[in-house]
């Protein structure tokens, strides 16, 4: 592996960060600890900064030279609101609140090149380091573009990176094109009318029309979308009732829909809404339809793509980069960025979880799992990464 010696060097401190961040996570809009170690960190290494765009962002810029090309390499801060399973040194010190997708690992390893960055400064132009509030379920990047972000801070491209367990440490995956589905929720509520459980005929049964709708709405996916679209309807909560002799005035529908072309998102959302409407009203039932579309998809720029894919070999070699890794249905708001800029979005290989420690948690150690940790052998891989792009992206040929 093709690693830069300052930043190996720089490893044990970086661990430090990481571990320090993992005890003290903080949720969406509420990373003000965290960003203050960041703004703390980058004043340390005489790196300007830009506080507040997303209530709690932190943006680094560096600049060196007389270009006007700028590069903006984006980490996200936030934690999730779920209870750890670890009991290792370094495992959340707040009930309740964790690093369980690694974004501590994620600011360790963007202050690793900031820090390498602002000392050695082999580019010509501007780098801005973007620390992201609220990635999880706030859309922090959305944010941060209201309050300015490519107004204040204008650059050419911006990229971005999230580790992958189950793939290989020394390993990265990307591809052009889509590389993470768009998130939306419904929430449908059906109004029947309440009855004795014994005499069903005097009621409208709302829970019949929810298994309707559920069962149902499976079709769209296998009838309507093409088969070449992928697509996910999932129904994740069904509620109704409080009683086993009674038929409830209502249920409620929630779930989320997962596409990677806005096209399939509007034929999903409008087949579940006339489907709805009419099969409520077969029943005699009123229906009242919610459709949210939160994060659109993360679509990955063909050429700024090449130029990490380039990079990655660089560092790792052609064998452990996987230029066209499948897309997945999970989804991230760093898409609003690849919207309005050019860029590339990358997952690293976090490993299998043999680099827990004795006291991980008995699941295994995936994304959004109690037991999941960040693998600290990344940290100057993705360090050397950032780096190496800044290099490539603003060389001084």
């Amino acid at each position: 592996m093709n690693l830069i010696d300052p930043i190996i060097q720089f490893h044990p401190e970086l661990q430090q960060i990481r571990r320090d961040i993992h005890a003290h996570p903080e949720l969406c809009y509420e990373e003000q600890r965290t960003a203050d170690l960041v703004a703390g960190k980058l004043t340390e290494w005489n790196i300007p900064i830009v506080r507040g765009m997303g209530k709690t962002g932190v943006v680094g810029i560096i600049r060196n030279g007389n270009s006007q090309r700028a590069i903006g390499l984006r980490a996200d801060m936030d934690a999730l609101p779920m209870r750890e399973a670890n009991t290792f040194a370094h495992t959340s010190r707040h009930d309740g609140r964790m690093h369980a997708c690694g974004h501590d690992g994620h600011t360790a390893m963007l202050l690793g090149a900031a820090q390498y960055l602002s000392r050695y400064r082999h580019f010509d132009g501007t780098v801005y380091l973007i620390f992201q509030p609220a990635e999880e379920v706030g859309a922090g990047a959305r944010r941060m573009m209201d309050d300015g972000l490519f107004a204040q801070c204008p650059m050419d491209a911006v990229f971005g990176m999230h580790n992958w367990p189950g793939q290989a440490v020394g390993a990265f995956g990307v591809t052009p094109g889509p590389m993470m589905a768009s998130s939306n929720e419904f929430e449908v509520i059906v109004k029947g009318k309440g009855a004795h459980a014994a005499q069903p005929h005097k009621g409208i049964d709302p829970i019949m029309v929810a298994l309707q709708l559920a069962q149902g709405w499976q079709t769209i996916i296998s009838r309507n979308k093409s088969p070449l679209d992928a697509g996910v309807l999932s129904v994740t909560q069904i509620h109704s009732g409080s009683a086993t002799n009674v038929i409830p005035d209502t249920a409620r529908l929630i779930g989320t829909v997962r596409t990677f072309r806005p096209e399939v998102l509007d034929l999903i959302e409008t087949r579940m809404r006339i489907m709805a409407e009419h099969t409520a009203a077969a029943f005699e039932a009123e229906i009242e339809f919610k459709f949210e579309r939160l994060y659109p998809a993360l679509i990955n720029h063909a050429k700024e793509t090449a130029i990490a894919v380039d990079v990655m070999k660089s560092i790792v070699g052609e064998a452990n980069v996987n230029p066209a890794v499948e897309p997945t249905m999970g989804a991230e708001d760093f898409a609003f960025m690849l919207q309005e800029k050019p860029g590339c979005y990358v997952f690293i290989g976090n490993g299998e979880g043999d680099h827990r420690s004795v006291g991980h948690g008995l699941g295994p150690c995936n994304l959004h799992n109690p037991s999941y940790d960040f693998n600290d052998a990344l940290l100057p891989i993705g360090a050397t990464y950032w780096v190496r792009l800044v290099e490539q992206y603003l060389s001084r040929a």
